[in-house]
């Protein structure tokens, strides 16, 4: 593979596909996703590429951890169709996106932070609200925390006489560190065992490793889309 990359010989699929760890025939489907550009053909009609294919193909790869595959593939269509632009747009939008989940982090930080005891000489008055404001707080609609609720990551208590679902202070701490959590890539039952940690004495230590498990997550795909960047640079050079 390396000899033909650089001498510039045609490349068969699987001289492509092996180069990669691939099967031919996903080599093949990314062509007719618009992933790479459209192959040459024999005079019998078989497939051919070239070292630009390989760019290619290299580009869409190193993008996908950055970005994910609809995304990736989508950056490399926009190229090959000659919409650059549209590529940088939709690259943009995924850095923005990381940085909004790294300000989201930073948000359960803080929380987390709130849940610490503080020596404060006056207790607040407890708060107390009902379905329709917390939902419209946290911008999910009231089915959602009822979804939560059954879940086991809210407990709100009944209202004697009418019956309305009451959130007091813990159940909207709870509602927010769930919330935050959600748009952190965290499912239900990843966070039941972390709020239920949260309400116990001294049970914040798994809360504060799943942060830094995130913490980890948001720098390993930040380091990605770097890569993915080099490599989708290197194969616009090539396109000239």
């Amino acid at each position: 593979m390396g000899r033909n990359l650089q001498s510039g010989e045609k490349l068969r699929p699987v001289d492509l596909a092996r180069g990669h760890g691939l099967s031919t025939q996903a080599v093949r489907n990314y062509e007719e996703a618009g992933i790479l550009p459209a192959a040459g053909r024999t005079a019998h009609g078989y497939r051919t590429y070239t070292p630009l294919h390989a760019r290619a193909l290299r580009a869409f790869l190193a993008l996908v951890p950055g970005h994910g595959h609809r995304t990736a593939t989508a950056i490399m269509r926009a190229v090959n169709e000659g919409a650059v632009d549209e590529a940088f747009r939709l690259i943009d939008g995924s850095h923005a996106q990381l940085l909004r989940d790294r300000e989201t982090l930073q948000a359960v930080e803080s929380a987390l932070r709130d849940l610490a005891p503080r020596a404060d000489t006056a207790a607040p008055r407890p708060r107390r609200t009902f379905i329709g404001p917390l939902a419209g707080e946290l911008g999910v609609r009231p089915a959602t925390l009822r979804k939560w609720e059954g879940a086991g990551l809210v407990r709100p208590r009944r209202d004697p006489l009418t019956g309305y679902r009451v959130y007091d202070e813990a159940d909207v701490r709870d509602a927010r560190l769930a919330h935050q959590l959600r748009r952190g890539g965290y499912l239900l039952e990843q966070i039941a065992p972390l709020i239920a940690q949260v309400r116990a004495a001294g049970g914040l230590e798994p809360l504060e490793g799943a942060l830094r498990d995130w913490h980890g997550r948001l720098s390993v795909r930040g380091r990605a889309m770097l890569s993915g960047a080099a490599e989708l640079e290197a194969y616009l050079r090539a396109r000239g």
